[in-house]
């Protein structure tokens, strides 16, 4: 089959779409498409144990058995797994030291600025390159304080965590799930595994930087994060991708573990290149009074499909989704949280903002589930959309299932356009109506980029204004 064709939007995203070209002697990639044999690969030249391999290969024939969803997907008919190369590594070793790594691959993360959000204000650090991890470090005063902070790998192969990656390994997300997640289950490489332990209160953030370099390939990263009872962590994930003219794919996983009376927020950036299929799964388990915050800036892909989701399943437990997305020309972003209280007294916030402009697609989707005994639970759902031409599009699909009447939940929706009379009245203070129109917009976002640290506030904010830039 032909190569699948993305129309790539012009917007200048120079920054993030320098590219290295792969080479023989530098990467190893696997052949295109998709079956036994190539999950056996794949799973030799990672020199897996033997369940992991056969994970792989049940997670491959649920993969087959299974028909895409319609009820929470969007189109995805250009991406084509017999087009994409599931397993791309540079050759050479995951290393603690920043001087080891390759100068290419070092360069595109300097570039990217991961070094210096390092030395300023991170816990730990780890750094993935395509398929693998190129860079893991953590801060000494932390891991005296007895937190894990491993490559996926790595902490799988152990000895002494080898155990506990077993026990909750896509046991909150299984290949059961969807075909994606089945997917996942079978071709899944590189990602993080976090323990902290009971009490430990992490002071500064931990982070994960993805970057898929590879064209025609995809990323399947596994992140496996265990916060102990009464333990605080903030984890921040970061992902961009250079632009190409045929299709890419992520398809992670993130799998969250808050103990009784924990807490975890978990930020993330999202700035794949547009010719992005972005169909990644997230998933807590928040035990009782224990909390879960999400803060998500959705910007790039060409199609986003993204609804993390919160099992409250401990009396007393809390979750927040705090998000924004970005769609423009030639993007279709379908984005949005789940809740499902599974005991009393649970409550849940979900704040979504979404952009659209040039006539991209922006949807947001949510489920909240109560169950008959969560009792007492109380729900609040806000979502407003911003468009800001008459050729965009924006659609709001909420879904309730309430199975007890002594529960409070709240939907509050809005759809609007950027007011004329706004902008004349920042044009009336000497303000471009691009400026204007950037300003207006940022406000708009600004719920969600409060929530973030300084550096990666400034970030969100600059994709805004790439985005924004001839926009009028």
């Amino acid at each position: 089959m032909a190569e699948d064709k993305i129309i790539i939007d012009d917007v200048n995203r120079e920054f993030y779409d320098f590219r290295y070209e792969e080479s023989e002697k530098d990467f190893y990639r696997i052949e295109e498409g998709l079956n036994p044999e190539i999950v056996k690969k794949l799973s030799e030249e990672k020199g897996d144990p033997e369940w992991m391999k056969e994970f792989r290969l049940k997670s491959l024939e649920l993969y087959n058995k299974m028909g895409v969803s319609t009820d929470w997907m969007p189109n995805i008919d250009g991406l084509h797994m017999e087009n994409i190369a599931t397993y791309v590594r540079p050759k050479t070793e995951m290393s603690g030291k920043w001087e080891d790594v390759p100068e290419d691959i070092k360069d595109t993360f300097e570039k990217l600025g991961i070094p210096e959000a390092e030395r300023k204000s991170l816990a730990g650090v780890g750094a993935q390159y395509d398929s693998e991890l190129v860079y893991h470090n953590i801060q000494s005063e932390v891991a005296k304080q007895g937190v894990v902070y491993l490559g996926f790998e790595e902490a799988l192969k152990s000895a002494e965590w080898g155990p506990m990656v077993k026990e909750y390994f896509m046991t909150l997300i299984t290949p059961r799930d969807h075909k994606f997640a089945a997917l996942h289950g079978a071709v899944w490489s590189g990602g993080s595994f976090v323990y902290v332990p009971k009490g430990v209160k992490l002071s500064f953030p931990l982070q994960s930087y993805f970057r898929l370099n590879a064209k025609g390939a995809g990323q399947f990263e596994h992140t496996l994060i265990i916060v102990d009872e009464g333990a605080d962590l903030h984890f921040i994930e970061g992902c961009s991708a250079p632009k190409y003219n045929v299709a890419n794919l992520h398809a992670g996983a993130v799998e969250l573990f808050v103990k009784k009376g924990a807490h975890l927020r978990y930020s993330t950036i999202e700035n794949w290149s547009k010719n992005m299929y972005n169909l990644n799964t997230k998933r807590a388990k928040v035990e009782e009074g224990g909390s879960i915050e999400w803060v998500s800036g959705s910007f790039g892909s060409h199609v986003g499909c993204l609804y993390p989701e919160s099992d409250l399943v401990g009396r007393g437990a809390r979750a927040e989704f705090t998000g924004i997305t970005f769609a423009g020309s030639g993007q279709d972003l379908d984005t949005g949280a789940k809740m499902v209280h599974l005991a009393p007294d649970t409550t849940s916030l979900i704040n979504s903002k979404s952009i659209s402009k040039g006539g991209g697609k922006s949807t947001y989707r949510s489920a909240v589930y109560i169950a008959k005994n969560a009792e007492n639970s109380k729900v609040s759902v806000s979502c407003e959309s911003l468009m800001l031409d008459s050729m965009s599009r924006s659609d709001t699909i909420p879904a309730n299932v309430v199975l007890t009447s002594k529960a409070d939940v709240g939907h509050e929706a809005k759809i609007g356009r950027i007011s004329n009379e706004a902008i004349f009245y920042l044009m009336s203070r000497g303000i471009s109506e691009e400026e204007a129109r950037s300003m207006i917009v940022s406000g708009f976002a600004n719920p969600v980029s409060k929530e973030l640290p300084l550096e990666y506030a400034v970030e969100m904010n600059n994709l805004i204004r790439l985005e924004m830039h001839g926009a009028m």
